[in-house]
């Protein structure tokens, strides 16, 4: 049966509920994916000094610096992922067992990731002076394994679930170029976060990642619709080739956008400028929303590619109405409480510390 015939029998609320989980995985990728870039970042802090040694005290000023501009929302980030993977659960049990058990390791490399994160951030502010750079390379270690696990999660899960050498090796690189596109948002994170020394080396930062963000964008805009002919069809049968050419267009223009500021960025900003700091974090977000609007083209109506649709894998039309209610309540609890924190706690970071 296609979505239409579907929709027009009543199937309207596996579609909602597939909207609810699209908002709450991409909120989790673009605010949990500045933070997670930010750990990345973090070996490579350095003080006035040009040092970046265990025991550089300008270092680790800097890393307190940038620990702190996220101090306030990493935690709250995460909710939105427990949000999707919930409804996931409830909405879609059928397609919840079967990707969760396809990406049993990955994921569970992820899990110990975010644990790793979360126990060396609190530990690294009371730790000694000579453990203190352990907690650093944990925090540092916690996010490149989840940032490495949630990209190669996406490789699988684009190419299906297949196992061969080349859908492992696409995974592989679309863990690495998930980790450049973490970076690049937290390095544009930063930059308006912090000031001085810090924030000339997080535009050369963003500078670093932006290139190879653009191959992994590129390489599953590539890889997606080879995967199944249907996927190919959506995309490449006219008129659909050019009503769709805007997207591709769009994200060309917001990376010529982000190049463009960040080379006339660090004249400003040795000015006292801050004209622009906004741009290149406002652009790469701009860039996740499209690839993942594309993906999730490709994608529907189907949650494992070309297998199970989210009529198939959903609840009873009544247990959906159920938790409709409390979506209905939860959803913007947690929006509202998101903005708050970041009212709240907008503003540049400084050093952190606990009394």
């Amino acid at each position: 049966m296609d979505p239409l015939t579907n929709l027009q029998n009543g199937g309207w609320l596996p579609v909602v509920f597939l909207a609810l989980m699209g908002v709450a995985m991409l909120a989790y990728v673009v605010l949990d994916g500045y933070d997670l870039g930010v750990g990345i970042l973090l070996r490579r802090a350095n003080g006035a000094d040009g040092t970046n040694s265990a025991n550089s005290t300008n270092a680790d000023i800097e890393k307190d610096i940038m620990i702190s501009s996220i101090g306030p929302f990493w935690d709250a980030n995460e909710t939105w992922l427990v949000l999707g993977v919930g409804i996931l659960l409830v909405a879609f049990p059928m397609a919840h067992g079967v990707i969760l058990g396809e990406l049993y390791l990955p994921v569970a490399l992820m899990l110990l990731g975010l644990m790793l994160r979360g126990v060396a951030f609190d530990f690294r502010v009371k730790a000694r002076a000579a453990h203190k750079h352990l907690w650093n390379n944990a925090f540092y270690a916690g996010s490149v394994l989840a940032s490495f696990s949630q990209g190669v999660m996406l490789g699988l899960y684009i190419t299906g679930f297949k196992n061969g050498w080349a859908e492992y090796g696409f995974a592989i690189i679309t863990g690495l170029c998930l980790c450049a596109g973490y970076a690049l948002l937290g390095a544009g994170w930063l930059i308006m976060k912090t000031e001085g020394a810090l924030q000339q080396r997080a535009v050369r930062w963003a500078l670093g990642s932006l290139w190879f963000t653009g191959a992994g964008i590129a390489a599953i805009s590539i890889v997606t619709p080879l995967v199944s002919a249907r996927i190919f069809e959506k995309w490449f049968a006219l008129p659909n080739l050019f009503l769709l050419m805007p997207v591709p267009a769009a994200t060309a223009v917001l990376f010529f956008v982000i190049d463009r500021a960040l080379r006339r960025l660090p004249k400003r900003l040795s000015e006292g400028n801050e004209y622009g700091a906004w741009v290149p974090f406002a652009c790469t977000v701009g860039i996740f929303i499209l690839a993942f609007y594309g993906l999730a083209y490709s994608l529907f109506p189907y949650l494992v590619v070309d297998k199970i649709d989210i009529w198939q894998a959903a609840s009873a039309p009544e247990s959906l109405k159920i938790i409709l209610v409390g979506a209905v309540v939860v959803l913007p609890a947690i929006l509202g409480y998101t903005i708050y924190a970041y009212r709240v706690f907008w503003g540049k970071a400084r050093a952190l510390t606990y009394y």
